[in-house]
């Protein structure tokens, strides 16, 4: 009964209404935490519903966040709903965590895994942490009192590029239901107090081999946000921190529509598709006539190209394909555009029979 009163009374805010954030925030209302927060600014889309169990087909095209909602008020109508439909930035950050008992951490890219780790550590909040890629999780409790935070573990972010996001390379889509299930289990111990909580502690989940191991960690001396003397004392500009920079916009003469690219096909034998897609996504679907170069692969594979072509380049959705232009056009090709929309709208405009992914 003293543990259901601290869940009832509990503030647990969670980030993200994504594949991580759907079991967490399922687990948490269930369980009879008072108050729940939820942040999330995107909407849900079809291939979402593979691992973000939160969301239902009739919700796709509309804001996570109200489909979030309407899940839990369903499941348990006495839980006292916190939304925020925003990105989570170094402007908003600590207002939105400031007064919540526990974190959850449901994000999938690193500029806000470090914001979320250093307003934790500032504002002295217990966060919930869990990363997901493929086939393997790991979960642990960071900036909880006396014990180590993200930063300790991961100090620097890997080079932008060099580690895919889960829409690139995939996820098995129970195992974000397993490290999501845990990061609510050990918010709920560390409200109610009961048994040993991650801190100190990094859990590894490999999914194939169905084994769990553990690493033990220490609060580093000389971390930057948590260590003796820290150095970091107000939010930063993650992306900048994380080495992401904006991506500009298409401008005009860089894309084509995919009514324009269909009729070239018909009457233009300059035409020459350059599908810059990886070749699982390929296999899955791809334009007849095309070629395939993955875009890691194009400018070493330029020469392969004719100059005098017209150049029509095609991805998933229209943002590696602006890239590659970018790429093709920096290498001396100046007759190329970006296929607006990509497959996905050669799917629904052109093509309905071609299989979506």
């Amino acid at each position: 009964m003293e543990g259901q009163r601290r869940l009832k009374g509990a503030r647990v805010l969670v980030v993200g209404a994504g594949g991580l954030g759907s079991p967490a925030a399922l687990y948490l209302a269930a369980a009879g935490v008072g108050t729940l927060g939820l942040v999330d600014f995107d909407l849900v889309e079809e291939t979402n519903l593979q691992r973000q169990i939160i969301h239902g087909s009739g919700w796709v095209g509309k804001p996570k966040l109200e489909s979030a909602a309407s899940r839990i008020e369903d499941l348990n109508p006495h839980v006292a709903l916190e939304l925020f439909d925003a990105r989570l930035t170094s402007e908003n950050a600590l207002d939105v965590l400031r007064g919540f008992d526990v974190v959850v951490d449901g994000s999938d890219n690193f500029p806000t895994r470090y914001l979320v780790n250093d307003a934790c550590v500032l504002l002295g909040i217990p966060l919930a942490y869990g990363a997901i890629f493929r086939f393997s999780g790991q979960v642990s409790l960071f900036a909880a009192e006396g014990g180590p935070c993200y930063r300790c573990l991961f100090r620097e972010p890997p080079r932008p590029g060099l580690i895919p996001s889960c829409g690139e390379a995939g996820v098995l889509g129970v195992l974000p239901g397993v490290i999501g299930s845990l990061q609510a289990l050990d918010a709920i111990k560390l409200v109610t107090g009961l048994g040993r909580s991650l801190a100190g502690r990094l859990l590894l989940f490999d999914a194939l081999k169905l084994e769990f191991r553990e690493l033990a960690l220490k609060r580093d001396p000389t971390c930057p946000a948590c260590g003796e003397q820290p150095t970091i004392r107000e939010l930063i500009d993650y992306e900048v921190f994380c080495g992401i920079q904006a991506e500009p916009p298409p401008v005009e003469g860089e894309e084509i529509s995919v009514q324009e690219v269909a009729r070239g096909l018909g009457g233009n034998p300059d035409l020459v598709l350059v599908d810059v897609r990886r070749q699982v996504e390929w296999d899955i679907c791809h334009v007849e006539g095309s070629v395939l170069i993955p875009l890691d692969e194009l400018t070493e594979r330029a020469g392969e190209l004719d100059r005098e072509k017209e150049l029509v380049t095609i991805c998933h959705t229209g943002v590696r394909s602006v890239r590659a232009v970018r790429a093709l056009r920096a290498a001396g090709f100046s007759r190329v555009r970006s296929m607006r929309g990509g497959v996905h709208s050669w799917a629904e405009e052109v093509d309905v029979s071609m299989p979506h992914y």
